[in-house]
């Protein structure tokens, strides 16, 4: 069984949270979540910006410690998640190619330091053939387009091989055809068994592509199968989307987008 396909360490319990409440300076970004991620669940993350999303995505993964309440990984640990950030986030400066960049993807087995073999080697160049980019393992990020820089952190995801991933915003800045090729990797991952919860903002995508939707604004609006979380009923308790299905983007007060 190759280092891209699920093993038998497919995440025999849910993802429980409970009461929960995350934010900055103790103030809460995002409060009173309560619900579970199913073992082998697709969940789009949905709501208008300031809504709490990105914040939720951090504290699952462990870059902020709970306000209130908790997130129980059951038996799992953190290295069994994949977090795939906004690309706002990432360094594109940082003198890295490629390749590099997606070979950090093994960092959790065998550390940062260690030489990475021909077997690990491979799966970095697998991953990259995945996402369209095969010829691109030696060049810098910086040379890179949104939607490139996107895929190849679609192909560090793939190295890590967790049984979840968590996607903040994976189709930002790119093109439709770059959104589909995407698409079909997380249908992949869904039908390997994996947990997949993903941020995002085109309504018409999570209805046709995610069975299940959780309806943030500050606190949960709904979290049920998609047609039940996306009902106009529901949306009209949180900001209203534009007429292409997207919610408006909201600022702070230094001009950055707030999600």
């Amino acid at each position: 069984m190759g280092l891209l396909e699920v093993a038998a360490r497919r995440r025999p319990e849910p993802i429980v949270l409970d009461n929960l409440a995350l934010g900055y300076d103790r103030r809460p970004a995002v409060h009173l979540v309560s619900g579970q991620f199913e073992p082998g669940s697709l969940t789009a993350v949905v709501g208008p910006n300031g809504a709490g999303k990105t914040t939720l995505i951090k504290g699952m993964v462990g870059l902020l410690q709970p306000l209130d309440g908790r997130i129980d990984l059951g038996a799992a640990s953190r290295h069994s998640i994949a977090h795939l950030p906004q690309i706002s986030d990432i360094d594109r400066d940082f003198p890295i190619t490629c390749g590099e960049f997606v070979a950090l993807g093994h960092w959790h087995r065998i550390g940062f330091f260690k030489a990475i073999d021909a077997r690990y080697q491979q799966a970095v160049i697998d991953a990259l053939d995945a996402v369209g980019l095969s010829d691109h393992s030696g060049v810098s990020l910086g040379k890179l387009s949104a939607g490139q820089l996107q895929r190849v952190l679609f192909a560090r995801t793939m190295v890590q091989d967790c049984s979840t991933i968590l996607l903040d915003e994976p189709f930002a800045a790119i093109d439709p055809n770059t959104t589909a090729d995407l698409m079909a990797i997380i249908r992949r991952w869904h039908r390997e068994g994996r947990t997949v919860v993903a941020v995002l903002h085109d309504l018409e995508l999570v209805r046709a592509q995610f069975p299940r939707t959780l309806l943030l604004a500050r606190a949960p609006v709904a979290w049920a199968d998609t047609a039940s979380a996306l009902t106009p009923a529901n949306l009209n308790r949180t900001a209203t989307p534009t007429a292409n299905g997207q919610w408006p983007p909201s600022h702070g007060q230094n001009g950055t987008r707030v999600c």
